[in-house]
Order: C-alpha cells, then structure tokens, then sequence
C-alpha cells in the first residue's frame, strides 16, 4: 500500500465535517462540548479541573453575551480533519473561509493518524471560536480587544 510523503514543516491544508464518533463499542463522542460540561467536571483544588470562580459565575448566571446559544456556551467540536503534533493553534475555517475555531488536539484514536488516517474513527480536537471570544470578553474583561475585531454572525 503507498502512503502519503511526510509532510513536516510544509503548509498543511486538511478537510472534513463537524462530526462525533463511534470508535468501539459503548464508546460514542458527540460532536460538541459545553461550558455545562466543564463545571460538571469542577473540583476545587485539582489542578486540572479547578474551575476559575469568575467562570462557574458567568455559567450560574448564563451571561455568555453575544457568544452563547440557546442558553448554553459552546466550548470545543471534533471534526474528521486530519492533525498531528505541531498543529496546535491552526485555524479551522467553515466551507466559507470563516474561522470557527483552532485546532489543538485530536482523540485518542486519532494518535495511529500519522501513519493511517481513517475517517471513520479519527476526529481533531478545535476550541469554538465563540468559546474564546467569551473568555477574552465576558470572562477576561477584555471586550476591547474584541471591539477592535471585524466579527460575523
């Protein structure tokens, strides 16, 4: 089977869909995650889960400004775009050039992708643009970094 150079240090384009996965068996990732989902998982005091007071206050109060949809702050989607390590940051464009979101990670099963990439189980991790506007606005207190933006709805 012939595969794909490696393409290291090399501008990089990939393609796909906002989409979740079923890996295996009893195992199933939807396609998007929610700020309900980051304080479900709030435990003071653990380094990886403490969630910041000013954010578990924005959550009770739903106030997640011009970000938020239909009561609720979308946080990060999956999508079956190929990444590997040094992807982080990448920008993730919709089907009209619009950035929704920046690429950081990929899914467990999606680690084998540097050597066979497959659709059907490899899903990249992206943080929702309106995610991070939230933080740099709502949560950082930084709405003029924000209104020096040209955004879209």
């Amino acid at each position: 089977r012939v595969f794909w150079p490696d393409a290291n240090s090399t501008l990089r384009l990939s393609y796909g869909r906002v989409e979740g996965s079923k890996p295996r068996d009893a195992v199933t990732y939807l396609p998007f995650t929610t700020l309900d989902g980051v304080v479900d998982k709030h435990v003071p005091g653990d380094p990886e889960f403490d969630v910041p007071a000013r954010l578990l206050e924005l959550h009770a109060a739903k106030d997640f400004g011009p970000y938020g949809e239909e009561g609720t702050m979308p946080v990060c989607f999956t999508a079956s775009l190929h990444t590997t390590g040094g992807n982080s940051g990448s920008p993730v464009l919709d089907g009209r050039g619009r950035l929704i979101g920046l690429n950081f990670d990929r899914s467990w099963e999606s680690t084998m992708s540097d050597i066979l990439f497959d659709p059907a189980k490899c899903r990249n991790i992206a943080v929702d643009i309106r995610y991070v506007l939230f933080i740099i606005d709502k949560f950082a207190g930084a709405g003029h970094l924000v209104a020096e933006m040209e955004l879209q709805s």
